[in-house]
This record gives C-alpha cells, structure tokens and sequence, in this order.
C-alpha cells in the first residue's frame, strides 16, 4: 500500500470510529431528551447532604446525554430509611428516579435497624462524591497525656460525644476500645461545636473528630497546642493524611481480629458517603449512562470548585462499581454485627 492509499485508509477508520462514538451518545440521547428525572433525597433541605446534592445537580445534567431536567424531591424520615426504601420498592426502575441518601444506607440494613425495608444487596449504587473520613482522637493538654502510655494508664478519662449512635460518639468508641482505655467514661448531649466549647472548659477530657474538622474549625488546638492527639483512623483504610499521618493507624493498634473485623464494618459503612442509589431491575444501559455522568461529573474541575464552596470540604469520590464492591465485602457473620451494636451502644465496652 502506497502512502496516499494507506492515510485515506486511516482516515476513513478514524472517521468510522468517531462516528461509532456519536452513534452510541445518539442512542441514549433520545431516552432523556425532554425528559424529567426526580431525584429523591432522604433528608430535609438546608443540611449539609442538601448542598451536595446541589453542587452536583448542574454538572450531573450536563453529562447526561439529552441534558434532561433534575428535580428535588426532599423524602425524611428513619435517617434515609424512608427514602431509601421508597427507591427500593415503589420507584419505577426506568432510570427516572434516583436516590441520594446518607451513610446510614448500609450500617441500618447489616445492623437490622427497624423499618428497613430494601436489600443493599440489590439496590445499585451509582457513586458518591463524599467517602473519606479520617478521624482523630484527641485529650486536652491539660491532662498531660502526652503519650499513649500515658493515656492508657490514665483512669476515667471523660469522652464527649453527640448522642448514642452518632459516627462521632461511635469513633470515640472505638478509640476507647481498642485502645484500652481504663473505665472510659463517655458524656453525651452536645453538638458538634459545643463538644469543641466543653474540652476547652473542662467539662470533658477527650473527642473524636474528623481530621479536616479540626484543622478548619479549630486550628488553634493545633497551633498552640492545646490538644495531645493519639491515633488516627484512615477511611479509607491506608489513605495517609497530610497533615496527621505521624499518628498511629487504629488497626495497628488493634490486638485481636474481632477488633480488625469491626473496624472493617464501620470503615465500609462511613466510605459509603451519601450514596446516589437505583432501583433493582433498572436496564444496564441506564445504568452505564448515569454511572458514566456521575464519574464525568465527579472529574469537573468545576464541579470540585462548587462542591468546595457550597460543602467547606473537597470532595473525595468513590464509584458505583467500588460500592458495589464495597458491599460485596463487607463483613456480616453475626458475632461482628453483634460486638459493633455493643460498641455504638449506650452500655459498656466489650472486652478486648
């Protein structure tokens, strides 16, 4: 083949390949063009969750072939079990109504949370641009608890926390757990903001807290050394923070594998995010689209601009097919259900 003949030939492939592109986006466009697609939310407006979903909703649209309309349908209740059961059961599986809902999707269904009504199972997970979470446990500096030998010899120690149940209270739970700490006592009824107020008054001794909540909202603790800060729990596991990764990982401190298996569940369920989610039985090819958008969405400089304004946070996506996968390995044999429920109970720690 001369040189002319062989670049028509190459052109005439890459103009078939190209038009075998467009043909496959035409394919799906007709399915949205002019259409509506409700989006359900297992929250109340306002919140947190909300402005995610709202940073999202634009770039969503834009990478859906047909650009179709996006509207909010705000569903409470159960903590997202309303929500979350409605799109299991009552949502046409056609790839018109999807879900947002909060990380509680999947501790409520392994836990046997009441009112549970959908299986993690079969639900399908399109992503979320919200997974990780490094928490910190930290003592104020009074106390002179420079060390974890230190704070594990200290007796009493007195660990704020929101309400029994809460992420937060269930990390500094964790924390006291594996650590080993002597006779832990743990005060609830606080917020988030007046746990940090109650530390520097005394009222507690120690918190668990997000790494990047710490840094933002109360860098003074950091700055002048306020606090001693003693372990730190990687969600996701191995993913080293910048700024506290001299800690100690919890999992390293663990000392037996029922400890490492509970960190596993409650690492899965905090990665989870605010899940966008799908009815079982929606067509694969809706499914490839939506998910394809999500991760285009996910990618856009923009998009992380956005979300960093409307959110304080920058995003930290995982995709449908890592949930998917998530789920799959998630721990579930009745002993580790049973020791997590005890550890984000209201009653004593089990023993190590």
């Amino acid at each position: 083949m001369d040189r002319k003949s062989f670049f028509l030939a190459l052109t005439l492939v890459v103009a078939f390949c190209l038009g075998f592109a467009d043909t496959a986006r035409s394919q799906a466009t007709p399915f949205y063009k002019g259409r509506t697609i409700t989006l359900i939310q297992g929250r109340e407006p306002g919140g947190t969750g909300a402005m995610r979903v709202t940073a999202m909703i634009s770039y969503l649209r834009k990478y859906i072939p047909g650009e179709p309309t996006i509207v909010s349908e705000y569903m409470p209740g159960g903590g997202g079990r309303k929500a979350a059961n409605y799109i299991y059961g009552q949502a046409k599986p056609d790839g018109l109504t999807i879900g947002n809902v909060g990380g509680g999707l999947v501790a409520n269904a392994v836990l046997g949370a009441s009112g549970v009504q959908y299986d993690i199972d079969k639900l399908i997970y399109l992503g979320t641009p919200n997974s990780a979470s490094h928490y910190v446990f930290l003592t104020h500096a009074r106390l002179g608890l420079n060390s974890l030998e230190k704070l594990k010899a200290y007796s009493g120690l007195r660990i704020g926390g929101q309400t029994v149940g809460h992420d937060v209270y269930i990390n500094a739970r964790l924390f006291a757990w594996i650590l080993g700490l002597k006779d832990p006592r743990f005060v609830t009824g606080y917020s988030g903001l007046e746990l940090d107020v109650a530390l520097t008054n005394g009222e507690i001794d120690g918190r668990a807290n997000i790494a990047d909540t710490i840094l933002h909202r109360t860098p003074e603790f950091v700055e002048k050394k306020l606090v001693n800060f003693h372990a730190i729990l990687e969600i996701p596991k191995g993913e080293r923070h910048p700024h506290f990764g001299y800690l100690p990982e919890l999992e390293t401190l663990a000392t037996s594998d029922a400890q490492k298996r509970v960190l596993a569940m409650f690492r899965t369920f905090r990665l989870f995010g605010s899940p966008y989610i799908l009815p079982p039985g929606t067509p694969k090819e809706v499914v490839v689209v939506l998910r394809d958008a999500i991760r285009k969405a996910l990618k856009d400089p923009a998009f992380q601009k956005e979300f960093k304004k409307l959110v304080g946070d920058d995003p930290s996506p995982l995709l449908g097919e890592d949930q998917e996968k998530a789920v799959k390995e998630l721990p579930r044999d009745p002993e580790t259900i049973a020791v997590f429920k005890q550890v984000a109970g209201g009653g004593a720690l089990p023993s190590r």
